[in-house]
């Protein structure tokens, strides 16, 4: 457990008082790449728990799905862009190996001056790492009054035929740390780390590795610590029952459900209790993660944005983030005022309603253009 309450010099609350949401402009069902694969479609969606892959077409990456997230979330902020101090991005897909992503995003924002902007590295993790560096510079005091635009924003994208291939996605969410309209942040969070080669892309790699059994044992095992950790020595059921939902970094749901259904085994429940666990806390929250795919940084955010629409200010939640290599973390937020009405839904409905199908022939395509832009 780290508890940065302890630690503070400002007594401001703060949280998330704005989000906005990009999603790709194009998508491909599942059972169409498994017909392009010869692959019994019920692996894909029901083996996996996948729908759709969100696809970027050629001009279209995580810098634009950044800009677009931010300005989502900048509209619904009634402060003025000058009072943004700070800007950090959450990424896996970089451009360059020293320019950050921040900039390019900063460059199309108009966000200059005495702004701290930088990029942060660490899987599937670092929009979470940015979260809560924004939180503690906001809590330190070191803000001197202005907020952060923190950004999670990622293209993922595997090779032909790997196992990961129906598990792509890409989206981005942004989120403006102030005061907490849309969420607070507990200022104790719990993580868990230990090294391990279960997903990496080294250096020149057009398309990550993995090693997948490896990958679902240090996701189960971080789940586990990090949980553990929150309830200590209390009653497990009685420290969950304060939850109204339970979010996850989303690789693709059925990873997911296997965590949740081994972390109720190893606190000695039925398969039946964890298995109630699951449906009653966390599957609702993988709605939109299943028509976006796995969108590495923002995964967890997506989730955690769908868990707080319409919820009734004051309901907790919890958000475990994981990140390969391996780093995890088991944040606790609150709904704030502006959770009930959720005007971020309005993002995600107008990208799902205008976007566009894919077929066989156009995925192909898309490939080639991405493999020469890597």
């Amino acid at each position: 457990m780290y508890d940065w309450g302890d630690k503070r010099m400002s007594n401001t609350p703060a949280g998330i008082a704005s989000i906005g949401i990009q999603l790709p402009p194009l998508f491909m069902p599942v059972t169409q790449l498994a017909k392009l694969r010869g692959v019994d479609p019920n692996k894909y969606t029901k083996g996996l728990g996948c729908k759709d892959i969100a696809l970027c077409p050629d001009g279209h990456d995580a810098v634009s799905l950044a800009v677009g997230a931010a300005k989502r979330a900048l509209s619904r902020w009634d402060r003025p862009l000058e009072d943004i101090g700070l800007i950090a991005l959450g990424t896996e897909s970089a451009k360059d190996m020293s320019r950050p992503l921040s900039a390019w995003v900063a460059e199309e924002l108009g966000l200059v001056g005495a702004v701290r902007s930088y990029e942060v590295k660490h899987a599937c993790y670092g929009g979470t790492l940015a979260l809560r560096q924004a939180l503690e510079w906001n809590w330190s005091g070191a803000s001197a009054g202005k907020a952060a635009l923190v950004i999670a924003s990622d293209v993922a994208l595997y090779s032909r035929r790997d196992p990961g291939e129906p598990t792509q996605g890409a989206g981005a969410v942004a989120m403006i740390i102030d005061e907490p309209e849309v969420a607070s942040v507990s200022a104790t969070s719990f993580p868990f780390s230990s090294p391990a080669f279960d997903f990496w892309r080294p250096v020149g790699d057009s398309f990550p590795s993995v090693d997948g059994q490896l990958s679902l044992d240090c996701y189960r095992n971080a789940v586990s610590e990090c949980f553990g950790a929150l309830i200590g020595d209390r009653d497990a059921r009685s420290v969950l029952s304060e939850y109204g939902a339970m979010c996850f970094h989303v690789p693709f749901p059925k990873m997911v459900k296997k965590a949740v259904l081994h972390f109720g085994e190893q606190l000695g429940w039925s398969a039946q209790e964890a298995e109630r666990l699951y449906r009653e806390k966390v599957e609702d929250t993988l709605e939109w993660n299943q028509l976006t795919g796995n969108a590495y940084t923002a995964s967890l955010w997506i989730s955690v944005a769908r868990a707080l629409v319409g919820l009734r200010e004051g309901t907790r939640i919890t958000a475990f983030s994981y990140g390969s290599g391996y780093g995890a973390e088991l944040l606790e937020l609150t709904a704030g005022p502006a959770a009930a009405s959720a005007q971020w839904v309005s993002d995600v409905e107008q990208d799902l309603d205008a976007r566009e199908p894919v077929d066989m022939g156009g995925y192909e395509t898309l490939r080639g253009h991405a493999r020469a832009s890597a």
